[in-house]
């Protein structure tokens, strides 16, 4: 009689659909590029990347969040 397999073959077939998984939602995301409002790239930036005097700055933006009343 043959000993049974030291892994599953359900399990090896599970993790490896898992892995594909996470491959292809890996490669869509990072074809759609970043999704909130003032996100950029790391790489490539036209300025050399430096951080700007902007960078983290909030402007003119307006901050009070009242309660409607």
């Amino acid at each position: 009689m043959k000993p049974p397999p030291l892994v599953p073959p359900a399990l090896c077939g599970f993790l490896l659909l898992l892995a594909l998984i996470f491959t292809v939602s890996y490669a869509v995301g990072a074809a759609a590029g970043p999704v909130a409002p003032g996100m950029h790239r790391s790489g490539g930036s036209d300025d050399g990347g430096g951080a700007g005097p902007r960078d983290g700055d909030m402007g003119d933006m307006d901050m009070r969040h009242g309660s409607g009343g």
